[in-house]
This record gives C-alpha cells, sequence and structure tokens, in this order.
C-alpha cells in the first residue's frame, strides 16, 4: 500500500476546493454589494428606513394597489417557497414528491415568467434581479430532465440551486426598504 496522496479523479473538484470556492465567491458578493451601495450612497437612507420600520400585520390596501402581473408573481411565488420548504422535508421518489414537484415546477416557471412583465425597479428595463429569471429559466427544464432520466445527484443539486437562489435568497431582496414587501409588513 503506497502512502502517497491519491491524484484526483479527472474532471472532478475535490470538496476543499469547491467548499473554498463557493465561501469565497459568496464573501465577495457581500463584499461587492456593500461597496456598490456606499457608492450610490444608498446605506443612510436604508438604516433610515430601518430604524423607522415598524412590524405590522399585512396592509391589504398596498396589495390591491398592485398590478395583476405582480399579483400573480407574489402569489406563485410565496406557494413555491412554502411548498418548496415542505419538499425539502418529505422523503424523495415517493409519489407526493413527484406530484408535488411537478406542481412546483409549474409554479417557479409561472413566477419566472411573470417577472419578465415587472420592471418597476428600472422603469422599462430589466433590474440586475431578472439574471436569476433567465437563470431559472434555464435550470428548471434540465432539472426537470435529470429527473427524469434519473440522475438524481444532478436533478438534487439543480433543485436545491433554484430553492435557495432563486426563492429564499432572492425574498431577502424582496424586503429592501421601499419595495412591495418592505411596504406589506413594515412601511
Amino acid at each position: 500500500m503506497s502512502l502517497a496522496p491519491q491524484a484526483a479523479q479527472p474532471g472532478r473538484i475535490p470538496l476543499k476546493a469547491w467548499t473554498f470556492g463557493r465561501g469565497f465567491a459568496l464573501s465577495m458578493g457581500v463584499v461587492l454589494l456593500i461597496l456598490a451601495g456606499a457608492m450610490w450612497g444608498v446605506w443612510p437612507a436604508i438604516w433610515r428606513e430601518l430604524a423607522a420600520a415598524r412590524p405590522h400585520a399585512p396592509d391589504f390596501t398596498v396589495l390591491a394597489s398592485l398590478s395583476p402581473v405582480v399579483k400573480i408573481h407574489l402569489c406563485t411565488a410565496l406557494a413555491a417557497l412554502v411548498l418548496g420548504a415542505v419538499l425539502m422535508m418529505v422523503r424523495k421518489g415517493r409519489t407526493f414528491h413527484r406530484a408535488a414537484g411537478w406542481t412546483w415546477v409549474a409554479l417557479v416557471m409561472t413566477t419566472a415568467v411573470s417577472t419578465l412583465f415587472i420592471t418597476s425597479l428600472n422603469p422599462g428595463r430589466w433590474s440586475l434581479i431578472h439574471l436569476f429569471t433567465g437563470w431559472t429559466l434555464v435550470v428548471l427544464p434540465l432539472a426537470v430532465m435529470w429527473a427524469r432520466r434519473h440522475q438524481v445527484a444532478r436533478h438534487r443539486r439543480a433543485m436545491m440551486g433554484l430553492f435557495y437562489g432563486a426563492f429564499a435568497i432572492n425574498l431577502a431582496f424582496t424586503f429592501i426598504p421601499g419595495r412591495t414587501m418592505w411596504s406589506l409588513f413594515f412601511g
């Protein structure tokens, strides 16, 4: 038996390098977000809004004033978030997982397509958040294809990436002061 370290399999990234790379990318993203906010001078305004925030029950007048596309987007996104959390907890491969999975795919696709018609951050144009839409419209069909081909590991990575990236992280962006969800619960 040789004591020399074994070479990694071709095409595979060692776990430590993969973990370091993701952590580094996340850290750099946070740093860039902070620098961008400082450069545009938005942090003082955000801190003022946060200091004045008073959590309350949903303000239904805010919901009534939304356009139909935003209402569809909001309802399907929240339903997909809840159903996705349930799907993360249940046993995979069973009938419930498959049926609920198809429902989740329909909700996510509706949410993604509806974002193409929402341009309120940049009036008349898409914003950087729409990059999540493009990513979702590419990855979601691939994840379904991988599930149908029984490529479970690829399917799992894609679906977890969609759930955490397109929903959980994006949910944090919706609560930025001045946006709809902020106005609904804190404004």
